[in-house]
């Protein structure tokens, strides 16, 4: 899935010149983006996340469909659609809930799953990628049983983002 989604981005990049690109090996869908957070904040939040995880069932996601936030005319965020995301939803809302317990803002919109291609920069009207874009919303990308989540860390440069994962978590409850 990720070569497809990496092609994509490949088959994007001539159409937005002024777009951070993710690097294949950075595509993922995040449940919860916390900012700048205190090193000793760490294990109480690994903890919560332990907890939330434990009570999840591992499940399949579908990746699924181009677009873009707040709109494909005005794109400030590429996307692929992560579709059936019903388990991938409660899951978000159980870590949201669990890290508001924490003191975290809880999240204002809807769960959107999807697996961020590329920033825009300078956001402005940009018709031959919202036609490219248009175009691949029935885009198969494939499936991926999730297993795991991350607790990550992201730095942000000029050259695109940097991940370190700081913890893996498994999805413990058995589907049967």
């Amino acid at each position: 899935m990720r070569a497809r989604l990496a092609a994509e981005v490949d088959a994007l990049r001539p159409l937005g010149g002024d777009v951070a690109w993710v690097a294949a090996g950075n595509l993922h869908v995040t449940l919860k983006f916390l900012g700048r957070v205190d090193a000793a904040r760490l294990p109480e939040i690994e903890a919560v996340l332990a907890e939330a995880a434990a009570l999840a069932t591992p499940f399949e996601l579908a990746v699924r469909g181009l677009g873009a936030f707040p709109s494909a005319t005005r794109a400030r965020v590429l996307w692929a659609g992560a579709a059936e995301g019903a388990a991938a939803g409660r899951l978000a809302t159980d870590v949201d809930e669990a890290l508001a317990g924490l003191g975290f803002a809880r999240e204002a919109r809807p769960f959107a799953p999807h697996v961020t291609l590329g920033r825009v920069r300078e956001p402005r009207r940009n018709a031959a990628l919202a036609a490219v874009l248009a175009a691949g919303a029935r885009r198969e990308f494939g499936r991926v049983r999730v297993e795991r989540v991350s607790l990550m860390r992201s730095e942000l440069s000029p050259r695109g983002a940097r991940y370190t994962e700081l913890r893996t978590l498994t999805l413990a409850r058995s589907s049967g």
